[in-house]
């Protein structure tokens, strides 16, 4: 299959390496020249969970038009590329590219849809990898847990299952699901628990859970999404947000989250896509969520220290 990554940051690297290595034709689409240069002279290299290796045959760029040709067309950027992402795409595309966003945080979908007229879009989260990219180049993983797949308007089509077909033969772990929405607030729970604590305290997900006072803070993050996700009618697959959290950050204690990870690059967080979506969330439906605006206000001020 011929597919673009668009976003080669940590995860979208981790996605370009191995459809890659399985033998796809893959475009690593990213502004980052440094990282593009790396992959194009020396080839991708990978290391941690799944082992070390240096993975070549990448067409690396930076000029988005170069998904032109592509059958799937993956959206890896942060939350607030998306839209823009998304409007560069109108009329690059061939009419049945299919159009895969894999974001944390909530509303990637409506972003695309509002910038980009297509009726292909799949959504995807990912879970369990712990990505970062140590230099230009590079990229290291800390687990490969599960890629969950589907379609914008739920049900499960041929074209999914083609697509969940393609990433299961590159190495991935896959499930397809009629109802991706609730698998995303999931994901969102978690991001909103963990990622939110970590990044304001500058932890790692088992530092968190092993601070009393932290955790306490982490698991009241994490109800208000489940309390505001409830409330909109998101049907959960559990009944006990913090359990769920804990069993979540228990498999990878060491990872520091994206959240995290931009602070101290001094980069923009997806702050306003998670632990942000809690309070507007939880507002249309007669709640609040007190913990999410302080936590949403301590990372926004982490970033205006480097904005100014």
């Amino acid at each position: 299959m011929k597919i673009a990554i668009i976003g080669a940051g940590a995860m979208g690297s981790v996605y370009t390496a191995f459809l890659a290595e399985a033998g796809n034709e893959v475009w690593a689409i990213d502004l980052w020249r440094e990282h593009v240069d790396a992959i194009t002279q020396h080839g991708l290299k990978v290391s941690g969970f799944s082992g070390e290796r240096t993975v070549t045959g990448i067409k690396a760029s930076t000029d988005i038009s170069d998904a032109h040709a592509c059958e799937l067309v993956v959206i890896a950027t942060k939350a607030s590329g998306v839209a823009s992402v998304a409007g560069s795409l109108q009329g690059q595309l061939r009419d049945d590219a299919l159009i895969l966003t894999i974001q944390n945080g909530l509303g990637a979908g409506e972003r695309i849809t509002g910038s980009l007229d297509s009726a292909n879009i799949l959504l995807g989260v990912a879970g369990g990898f712990g990505a970062s990219i140590p230099q230009p180049g590079r990229v290291h993983h800390n687990g490969m847990e599960l890629i969950r797949l589907g379609e914008m308007n739920g049900g499960i089509t041929e074209r999914l299952e083609r697509v969940a077909s393609t990433w299961q033969s590159a190495g991935f772990n896959v499930q397809t699901y009629e109802d991706i929405n609730q698998l995303i607030w999931e994901k969102f729970i978690c991001n909103v628990g963990l990622s939110g604590a970590a990044a304001a305290f500058d932890r790692t997900l088992g530092e968190v859970m092993d601070d009393p006072l932290l955790w306490q803070i982490a698991s009241r993050l994490a109800i208000e999404a489940f309390d505001a996700g409830k409330a909109k009618g998101v049907r959960f697959s559990f009944s006990d947000p913090v359990r769920y959290l804990k069993d979540f950050g228990s498999k990878m204690p060491g990872a520091r989250p994206s959240m995290l990870l931009d602070l101290k690059a001094q980069r923009l967080t997806e702050v306003d896509a998670i632990n942000g979506m809690v309070p507007q969330v939880a507002k249309a439906h007669g709640l609040t969520a007190p913990y999410n605006e302080v936590i949403t206000a301590l990372i926004k001020a982490k970033e205006s220290e480097f904005q100014n």
